[in-house]
């Protein structure tokens, strides 16, 4: 790519906004640092891999009725492995190289990678067959399954509600049994919202186990990828393949993953489950029924032999404002503003990726779903009037409302409460104004985004089903169990001792669950 050389007006408009006039000698010392611009890409070019020749197809309407497949493709991995014999289904927000990308919006549609993520990477070397990407909401910034430009994407449990989002596909193509797990990100619940909307499990790990590279950013600080499953056994499988430091995400400490399988079934005797009373009761937004079906989940896990202790954590309801600075100064920085990588970090970034959405957001800005818009207006007007000093404020009340998990989880082996305070909504129609598309994105994140600015692992368990809102029967709720930062395990464990004493969970009316 050839540089054209600034004007000396350019140069002087630029020094006018730092607020200082244009050194006499600018324009020619510029010129000099081309040169290392130039050579730069001469050897980023030289070092470009080429996109490897992969057969793919987009979904026929038979048979993608829930719209939740974006491209199909049959890619199989190693001969044997953990994974041999399973589909698997990749956020559209993932690079898979030489299958299409659009990460639920035009600003990304057309996009070909050329490398694979780290978590593709991985399926496929333990034998996992990627049978497609699945549709994700534009840009992942909603926790509904109405905004992806390629139409909404419908619970299987009933197709006028919602999927929940981000992962919106993934999780109804699990729940569908279309594909045996599925990999979705999660930056404000968007692995856990749509695992209880859709009635499967959904695991968010500890931030950084599971590396991040090769997935279109939101904000570091609050990024995560995570397996979704029908069986926590399944999940614990995944996330065994997944898990540990791959040396190019920033994301990631020096913490070793665990044996996520070892200690799986056994069981809950004697292990302390702290119920967070905060999490029950959020006035105007928790339903009794959800409340209702997680107290009763918590019963199950007590006749197993957990010990059921109710703990306050005065923070968790100040979690949720804590996230919203970090999610919209952050956001507009980084994931808008930045090109969904930014700068100032180390880690592989994704040049191509860069290029082509920096090109899109600026052609289809007007085609964006009212929840970025909403969060590019203000978070650029509290950057630019004060100068991100409320997201360093957020950044650190990040580590007190961590301390006030950690402090929780030092009397007890996990927290629990319901993952969300509501089942599925119904899907708005598309004519729908903006104030209830941006409800309907984000009425439901007020127990699950405070643990993606704390980084404590959290999966989501089907705890039942119980009436909507409007009275409609048999909606899947969801119980959300926490850990201490890597214990994942523990997580695993709980979920998978209470999956035991229920004797499994249900898949929705006409599917069987368990599918290709």
């Amino acid at each position: 790519m050839s540089i054209t050389p600034p004007s000396p007006g350019e140069l002087a408009a630029i020094a006018a906004r730092y607020g200082f006039e244009l050194p006499p000698q600018a324009p020619a010392m510029i010129a000099g640092l081309l040169g290392a611009y130039e050579r730069v890409a001469q050897l980023y070019g030289e070092r470009l891999p080429a996109a490897p020749s992969r057969a793919w197809r987009w979904p026929a309407e038979a048979g993608n009725e829930l719209g939740a497949w974006y491209v199909r493709t049959d890619i199989a991995g190693a001969p044997d492995g953990p994974l041999a014999g399973r589909t698997v289904a990749i956020k559209d927000n993932i690079s898979v190289a030489g299958v299409p990308m659009m990460n639920g919006s035009e600003t990304v549609r057309g996009h070909v990678p050329l490398r694979d993520a780290t978590v593709v990477t991985r399926v496929l070397a333990a034998g996992g067959r990627i049978t497609g990407k699945a549709v994700c909401e534009d840009l992942c910034f909603s926790g509904g399954s109405h905004t992806s430009r390629t139409g909404p994407v419908r619970n299987p449990w009933d197709p006028s509600r919602s999927a929940g989002g981000s992962s919106s596909g993934s999780a109804a193509l699990v729940a569908a049994g279309l594909a045996d797990l599925a990999i979705g990100g999660d930056q404000a619940g968007s692995v856990r919202i749509p695992s209880s909307f859709c009635g499967i499990v959904g695991h968010k790990p500890t931030h950084g186990l599971v590396p991040y590279t090769g997935a279109f950013p939101i904000e570091n600080t609050i990024d995560h990828l995570g397996p979704m499953a029908r069986t926590v056994t399944d999940a614990a499988v995944l996330l065994e393949v997944l898990a540990g430091a791959d040396g190019l995400d920033p994301r990631q400490g020096a913490e070793p993953a665990s044996d996520y399988l070892a200690r799986l079934d056994a069981g809950v005797a004697g292990l302390r489950v702290g119920v967070v009373e905060e999490g029950f009761g959020i006035p105007g937004l928790s339903q009794p029924g959800v409340d209702a079906a997680v107290r009763r989940a918590l019963g199950v896990l007590e006749e197993a032999g957990a010990v059921i202790t109710p703990v306050s954590v005065p923070w968790h309801r100040d979690g949720p404002a804590v996230w919203a600075v970090i999610g919209t100064d952050g956001v507009a920085s980084q994931m808008i503003d930045g090109n969904a990588y930014g700068m100032n970090t180390p880690g592989l970034y994704d040049p191509e990726l860069i290029g082509h959405y920096a090109r899109g957001r600026r052609e289809h800005a007007a085609e964006l779903p009212p929840t970025v818009k909403i969060t590019a207006l203000f978070g650029r007007y509290m950057i630019d009037n004060y100068h991100g000093t409320y997201y360093a404020m957020a950044r650190n009340l990040a580590y007190e409302l961590r301390a006030a998990y950690d402090a929780a989880l030092a009397d007890v082996d996990v927290l629990a409460l319901p993952t969300l305070p509501i089942v599925a909504s119904p899907i708005p129609a598309a004519d729908a104004d903006m104030a209830e598309s941006v409800t309907r994105s984000t009425e439901m994140i007020v127990n699950t985004a405070q643990f993606d600015v704390t980084g404590h692992p959290a999966i989501s368990v089907p705890a039942g089903l119980v009436a909507g809102k409007d009275g409609q029967p048999g909606l899947p709720a969801g119980l959300m169990i926490v850990g201490r930062r890597y214990d994942d395990a523990m997580c695993l464990r709980v979920a998978r001792g209470y999956e035991s004493a229920v004797g499994g969970f249900p898949a929705p009316p006409g599917y069987d669950g368990g599918g290709s």
